[in-house]
């Protein structure tokens, strides 16, 4: 695993438009949600209140997941009145990113902030919980976690892990990443060091390219220096916070292998298991909220960034070519197939997902799909 890091991370993570995180937490909870510890009194404290920790894989004040993060903890802070906060850690600063559903498996942590795209090591079906390949958009990503059987599979795939898992943001659909030079075919792939996670990871080793996995504040340094050629990660906001525009001159589309963005809160089950029933609504509410407001936040972020991107900057925003699609569709049968048929619960996401995928693509085409064509007049006709 490669392990460069780049100094000015930092300040480029906390690059954003709009609100700050302070006055983005007021307007979503109304001035109530100033801060998990922080809205909480002595007196509550001293009267015995719950405190958790939250490890998340986010650089600490990252745009983005690492807000939907301090938003949780601070609706739960609020909505108990007190009487369970969360204190809210970056990467690294208790565990390391891809370390925290270990933390909250172990009862090091009570509490994470992830993508559920990082434990396919631990379950093979946990990319579902966030994205795969040419799968789920948000909305119905959000669908099937509700009213498809989505959720109920999910707390059966971490229950052996003794973890609880919620949705809890979305960064929305994503881009198919940055590059030093444009990918004009499936053979420009051969021999790339591609930051990429999930199971368009092993699509592209299949296309010949090398996959690299990296914590979302090592990728900046890598990319600049070279060590990869490539990097896939979110959408137009997040990438341009952390800086990927001044270490790449391509940015390439569609996201073929993260359509959607779901993030996800882990609560250990000790933990969980010990709070009342009202705060347990209370978490659990939180967490639904963060799963709306993060993707309407990236939704429109996203616009804001690719505006800039395209007016203020040299990048050049490049579709790729057809043949690559094609190659990564077909790929992503085989993948789906062979990376789970060994285990039967994730052959049961797998059917459920698809099933649902399937069943939502004859609304997607003429629903939504058409509705975006008909405001498009080069689609119009």
């Amino acid at each position: 695993m490669i392990r460069t890091r780049h100094d000015t991370t930092t300040t480029d993570v906390r690059t954003r438009t709009g609100l700050g995180r302070r006055g983005a937490l007021k307007a979503a909870g109304g001035g109530l949600l100033a801060g998990g510890a922080a809205a909480v009194s002595a007196p509550n404290l001293a009267r015995g209140a719950t405190r958790w920790r939250m490890v998340t894989s986010w650089p600490k004040g990252s745009a983005g997941p690492g807000d939907s993060a301090e938003r949780v903890a601070a609706r739960i802070g609020a909505m108990s009145g007190g009487r369970l906060t969360v204190d809210v850690y970056g990467a690294g600063e208790l565990v390391p990113a891809f370390e925290v559903f270990d933390a909250v498996a172990d009862g090091s942590a009570e509490m994470a902030h992830t993508a559920s795209v990082y434990w396919t090591g631990k379950a093979p079906a946990a990319a579902f919980y966030t994205t795969v390949p040419f799968g789920l958009t948000p909305r119905e990503h959000a669908a099937w976690l509700a009213h498809g059987g989505g959720q109920a599979l999910w707390d059966r795939l971490y229950e052996p892990f003794g973890i609880k898992p919620f949705a809890a943001g979305n960064t929305g659909t994503h881009m198919a990443g940055w590059f030093n030079a444009p990918i004009e075919g499936p053979s420009d792939l051969e021999g790339l060091r591609v930051r990429i996670v999930g199971l368009g990871g092993e699509i592209l080793r299949r296309m010949g390219a090398a996959p690299v996995t990296l914590p979302a504040g090592e990728i900046f340094g890598a990319l600049q220096s070279g060590a990869i050629d490539g990097a896939e990660f979110l959408g137009p906001w997040i990438d341009s916070a952390f800086g990927f525009q001044k270490a790449a001159s391509v940015y390439h589309w569609p996201g073929w292998s993260k359509p959607n963005g779901t993030g996800e809160a882990l609560v250990g089950m000790d933990a969980w298991n010990a709070l009342d029933a009202d705060l347990k609504r209370i978490v659990a509410e939180a967490c639904a909220a963060e799963a709306a407001e993060g993707l309407a936040e990236a939704d429109r972020q996203n616009a804001a960034a690719l505006d800039r991107l395209i007016s203020e900057t040299d990048i050049a925003l490049r579709r790729l070519p057809a043949e690559v699609i094609g190659r990564a569709r077909v790929l992503a049968e085989e993948v789906l197939v062979d990376s789970l048929d060994d285990d039967p619960l994730s052959v049961e996401i797998r059917e459920s997902y698809m099933a649902f995928r399937a069943e939502a693509a004859a609304w997607s085409r003429v629903g939504p799909q058409a509705a975006l064509r008909t405001r498009d007049p080069a689609d119009a006709g």
